[in-house]
């Protein structure tokens, strides 16, 4: 099967992909809670390397149509340093801002202590860091910063300069990346400083460089202190 190639469907196709297997991840826990299947501890663990590999399957394919990323735009050395420090201090902010809605709590998180076997542990650990680093900011950025946000100014979003602001588009894609995360309130923290970093550079590949030195730091955070629930 050809799927198509439209500037909105290569954007949102791997985020869309991530998202659903979240829905899946949620939709077994609801069953397991109800009694209707039955799952180990860690049996849905096994499902977050195939999660990051089909969504760095279908950035690869579509690599060539993103063309908002320049790579060079992180050869402006005193920008790419700030876009760094902005992700290092969202870091900082999200790990004091773990307030999550209602009564819901904080979440298990990946426990690799709970899985058999050093190298499995070491494995599935591996699969977690990279999908965070190297998968996720890249899918994120594309539908958050560069369709998104694009895409509530104007249908016709490809036609929308990269980094324009409406208070439309700010706020919607603020409220809704708050809501995409367990932890809410930072959730729109973090939406909204990448939103105001896109603003200041108008580039893409330092959104999802300052995204990946968060979701690193948060990594060797969350190894190191063993606050899992952060995973």
């Amino acid at each position: 099967m050809t799927l198509p190639r439209t500037a909105a469907f290569v954007r949102y196709l791997p985020f869309a992909v991530f998202m659903a297997f979240i829905g899946l991840d949620e939709l077994l826990r609801l069953g397991a809670d109800k009694g209707v299947v039955h799952l180990a501890e860690t049996s849905l663990y096994y499902l977050y390397p195939v999660k990051a590999l089909t969504v760095a399957v279908l950035l690869y394919r579509y690599r060539k149509e993103y063309t908002e990323i320049s790579l060079k735009d992180l050869a402006n050395v005193p920008v790419t340093l700030a876009a760094c420090g902005v992700g290092l201090l969202v870091f900082a902010l999200w790990i004091r801002m773990d307030w999550a809605l209602g009564a819901s709590g904080a979440p298990k998180g990946f426990d690799p202590g709970l899985l058999p076997g050093r190298g499995l542990q070491l494995a599935m650990t591996a699969f977690r860091v990279g999908g965070a680093v190297l998968v996720v900011p890249i899918m994120e950025e594309l539908f958050w910063r560069s369709f998104l946000i694009r895409y509530i100014i104007d249908t016709h979003f490809a036609d929308v300069p990269l980094g324009r602001f409406t208070w439309g588009s700010f706020l919607a894609t603020v409220l809704l990346f708050g809501f995409e995360h367990h932890f809410v309130f930072a959730g729109m923290m973090a939406g909204a400083i990448y939103n105001v970093l896109l603003y200041r550079t108008r580039s893409l590949a330092q959104c999802i460089l300052s995204h990946a030195v968060t979701n690193l730091a948060l990594a060797i955070y969350v190894i190191y202190s063993g606050t899992w629930y952060f995973w």
